[in-house]
């Protein structure tokens, strides 16, 4: 899925304030009817309040919407699932858009409903980071989630891991966008939909109709309202499809119905994990060996909110944007200044091959994402006196760690139980045990391991490949100087502007080192690194004069793979599936059809090296969607590439252990 930069709608409003597409030359919705139009093609035409009444507590109803545009049908299903669901019960709406509306232009179309304001505000206070690809959004305490999908349809939902129980078939008209309504769309409706997915739709076209009948879906017309004569409401009369390898498949939901959950580990994807579980109506318990969370490498002082991306698409650079967006609408429920920054990231060009590397970032991503700065330009935004200019990410910053692990935390229905170190798992009576020793620490049947390398010390998955680098960062005092610099700045290493009074730079990295005491010789290699950013911010700091030996600092241990993607999903028994499989090391090309052996209930979110702040919060809803049969919020083919099972596929192809 190669990356495209992301075209915000281009809209005309006419003189009652309504907006106008001239990508389409077409109304976003009725000029006249609009919300009523809503309810009645898509909120009854689905049956969606009597659906809604019925949803268990602990259910989800997942709506697919094809065209977000100003997001009124949203906000039309939210208040009636608002109106008719139980409190435990749960929405998800998940919505493919090419062309999304600024900040500005959604804000302004949605003044035009403020019997929705409860329902537009909360989105418009998170809709920042709105780039191409997989973007969720968590709303309501986590009760309704919305999934954007930025981009062509017809790209994008092929890479959607969902069951789709109602569908909103909008977008322009046939007419005005005849590119979307096609029998490849109609295909993806039914590859989403199983037995009873309804599916409700404004258009009456005739080839629209038989493609819809074509791909499974029994479709009637209805009157309609006002001008519009009539509509169209059906129903899939298909089966249910589950494509792709058994090794990749959902695995099945937990034997037991209580929703208890073991999360071993409290820093930063231990934190997301048990939040993102929580928010779902789970009891969890995050066992944590040190007095308190966020202890390890999630404890740093300041940490960057940095994307290093590929312009090629990668399955790591999805995972990248999508996982941006979601920290940074997490960060707007911190505090700003304290708990985070959004003051932007500034990466140096600091040779011929990064400079190369920039311009063809600055190609392949939109200006509100990133965009090159001349040197001049980069020091009028830095504040301080640089040797290069670079790409500036506008959105980006610096986080507090220990601040958003805290945030996560506090979610109801988390236990946090602290001097709780794990040095075993047993399974019994459909529950796995976490013990220290002869002590039982706590049981649950769904366990989630989040303590990075730590994994390895535990039988089940002793044999994940992870790898630990020593990183140190430094403290320096800030100086009324030094306080000019305005953006985190990065070359080899980085320096970010001060957290109360202390600039961080960092870090080191040390494949070597078990020691976490911190050296003055990192100190000095640190020195070194701010040398490279800055000579200027070298003498604002007054960093010649400082001894080393006297600076202050920590080191911790980052967590990586051999592909350097994190390892976030449900793991298989190892030996069970090398036997199950064997016939790949004759024919990779087979896809046997045979259950994958799981380790039922056991989940992994670990492996995030240096990029935690970015992609350990999107893992967290990563193995909730696992856990709980909800639409995956990456791609599928991310989610595979992130998979546990991805090592020992490789290791049984490949012919050895």
């Amino acid at each position: 899925m190669p990356h495209a930069p992301t075209a915000h709608a281009q809209i005309d409003w006419d003189d009652q304030g309504r907006p106008y597409s001239r990508h389409y030359d077409d109304v976003y919705f009725s000029r006249n009817e609009g919300t009523l139009e809503t309810r009645y093609v898509f909120i009854e035409g689905n049956r969606l309040e009597q659906r809604f009444a019925a949803l268990a507590a602990d259910a989800c109803l997942v709506i697919g919407e094809t065209g977000f545009g100003t997001g009124m049908n949203f906000f039309c299903a939210w208040q009636a699932f608002d109106a008719h669901a139980q409190p435990g019960a749960r929405l998800h709406f998940v919505s493919v858009e090419k062309y999304p509306l600024n900040h500005a232009d959604l804000a302004r179309a949605a003044q035009l409903w403020p019997e929705l304001a409860a329902y537009w505000q909360p989105l418009l206070a998170q809709y920042v980071a709105v780039h191409e690809g997989f973007q969720q959004f968590s709303l309501d305490g986590g009760r309704v989630t919305l999934t954007l999908l930025i981009g062509d349809a017809l790209e994008q939902l092929p890479h959607l891991d969902a069951q789709v129980d109602a569908w909103f078939l909008d977008g322009f008209a046939p007419a005005k966008n005849p590119d979307m309504w096609t029998p490849a769309l109609f295909a993806q409706l039914a590859r989403l939909s199983g037995p009873g997915t309804t599916l409700g739709t404004f258009t009456t076209t005739g080839w629209v109709r038989r493609g819809l009948v074509e791909a499974g879906f029994a479709m009637k017309k209805v009157p309609g309202l006002g001008k519009k004569w009539e509509v169209m409401h059906g129903h899939f009369t298909g089966e249910a499809r589950r494509d792709g390898a058994p090794w990749y498949a959902r695995p099945p939901a937990p034997a037991q119905s209580v929703r208890q959950a073991l999360v071993i580990g409290a820093g930063l994807a231990g934190s997301a994990t048990a939040s993102s579980l929580a928010r779902r109506g789970w009891q969890v318990t995050v066992l944590e060996r040190h007095a308190e969370a966020a202890q390890e490498a999630s404890g740093n002082p300041q940490g960057v909110l940095y994307l290093k991306l590929s312009a090629h698409g990668t399955a790591l650079s999805q995972m990248i944007l999508a996982g941006f967006g979601y920290t940074r609408r997490w960060l707007q429920q911190l505090q700003r200044g304290h708990d985070w920054d959004a003051c932007g990231v500034l990466q140096l060009a600091f040779d011929e091959g990064e400079a190369k590397r920039q311009d063809k970032l600055a190609a392949a991503f939109d200006a509100s994402l990133l965009y090159p700065l001349s040197r001049e330009q980069a020091e009028q935004a830095a504040g301080v006196a640089l040797a290069n200019g670079g790409l500036f990410y506008p959105e980006g910053g610096w986080v507090h760690p220990p601040a958003l692990c805290q945030a996560q935390l506090q979610q109801p229905g988390i236990r946090l139980q602290t001097h709780s170190e794990v040095l075993s798992l047993q399974r019994a009576d459909g529950l796995w045990q976490a013990w220290a020793g002869e002590r039982l620490l706590a049981s649950a049947p769904v366990l989630v391991l989040a303590n990075a390398a730590e994994v390895q010390r535990l039988q089940a998955s002793a044999s994940l490949p992870l790898k630990r680098i020593r990183g140190q960062i430094t403290r320096l005092p800030a100086t009324p100087d030094s306080r000019a610099l305005r953006t985190v700045v990065c070359a080899d290493g980085y320096v970010a502007p001060p957290r109360g009074g202390e600039h961080t730079l960092g870090a080191s990295f040390d494949f070597n080192s078990d020691d976490l005491a911190p050296t003055t010789a990192e100190h000095q290699s640190n020195l070194g690194l701010l040398h490279d950013i800055s000579a200027d911010l070298v003498q604002r700091l007054h960093a010649e004069a400082l001894q080393p030996e006297t600076l202050q600092g920590r080191a911790a241990f980052r967590c990586t793979s051999p592909d350097y993607l994190p390892i976030v999903g449900p793991l298989a028994e190892r030996e069970a599936f090398e036997q199950v499989y064997a016939v790949l090391r004759k024919d990779a090309r087979q896809v046997p059809d045979i259950p994958c052996p799981w380790l039922e209930g056991l989940y992994i979110n670990s492996g995030h090296g240096s990029r935690g702040l970015i992609t350990a919060p999107l893992s967290g809803e990563l193995i909730a969607a696992w856990v709980c049969g909800e639409p995956l919020p990456v791609p599928r083919s991310v989610a595979e590439a992130c998979h546990p099972n991805r090592f020992v596929l490789r290791g049984v192809i490949r012919g050895g252990r």
